[in-house]
This record gives structure tokens, C-alpha cells and sequence, in this order.
């Protein structure tokens, strides 16, 4: 079922909280091995190719994603995110080549690992939830193609 331009930012932002729980369940339960598997996920993108390789990334994008939510060890917050997840899937795929999003997001991403890494649980939380917020400006401003 197509879904309008309100009902997707709705998504994201029900996802952003469902994230950004994630990320504060992490830092409280961390796994050093999960983390770094964070960061080994966007090693080849770091050479400067990543917009001869944006369907590679779109996938490693969704991959990072999903793992946060996996890595919280929340049954229920899965569940949730389960739910949401064709449709975050579908909007985060068309949107990682719009205006310099892949690039940010790559910066975002970042962050937020280290932030995971230094067991910062505020700064996890606010970047991100902050960084799917984005995504919901973003489609607000641009996605002209939802009605």
C-alpha cells in the first residue's frame, strides 16, 4: 500500500525513537564485538567511491540500521521495528542519492559509533535519533514524489 508524504515522516519518526532507544540499550549492554562490526561495515567506502558505488552503500545503510536495532537485545523493540521496517527500507533506498545524503550519512554513522565506542549514551541517543530526524526533514522538504 503506497503511503503519503505525512504517514512516512509518521514512520520516521516512530523509527527514530525506536533507534535511539536502541542505541542507549547498547551503551548500557554493550558488546565490543557488535561495535566494531559497526565500523568494519564502511571501511571500503572510505576511499572516496562512494557515489560510483550508491546501491552497495544504500545496502550497507540499511544494514547499519537494522543492527542497531538488533544489537539493543530488546524483543519488543525488534517487534516494533520489524513493523516499520519495509517502508524505512523503501524510503531510505530512494532517498541515499538525493542531495548529499550519502555523504552525511556516512558522517552521521560515524559518529554515532563513536559514540557506541565511548559508551556515551546521551550522544548515541541524540545522534541517532537526530540523524533519522534528518531523513524526516528531508523528506518533508524533498520528496515531492509522495502525495
Amino acid at each position: 500500500v503506497r503511503k503519503t508524504k505525512r504517514e512516512v515522516i509518521e514512520m520516521i519518526t516512530a523509527w527514530a525513537a525506536l533507534e535511539s532507544m536502541a542505541a542507549r540499550l547498547i551503551t548500557e549492554n554493550p558488546s565490543a564485538e557488535e561495535i566494531a562490526s559497526l565500523r568494519t561495515m564502511f571501511a571500503r567506502f572510505e576511499n572516496g567511491e562512494l557515489h560510483a558505488r550508491l546501491d552497495e552503500y544504500s545496502e550497507v545503510n540499511i544494514e547499519f540500521h537494522q543492527s542497531i536495532i538488533r544489537m539493543s537485545r530488546n524483543s519488543v523493540l525488534i517487534s516494533l521495528a520489524e513493523n516499520l521496517f519495509t517502508h524505512m527500507r523503501m524510503i531510505r533506498r530512494k532517498t541515499i542519492g538525493e542531495q548529499d545524503r550519502a555523504d552525511r550519512s556516512i558522517r552521521d554513522h560515524l559518529s554515532i559509533i563513536e559514540a557506541l565506542e565511548a559508551r556515551d549514551t546521551k550522544r548515541a541517543e541524540d545522534l541517532v535519533r537526530n540523524h533519522a530526524l534528518g531523513l524526516a526533514d528531508h523528506v518533508a522538504k524533498y520528496a515531492d514524489y509522495l502525495y
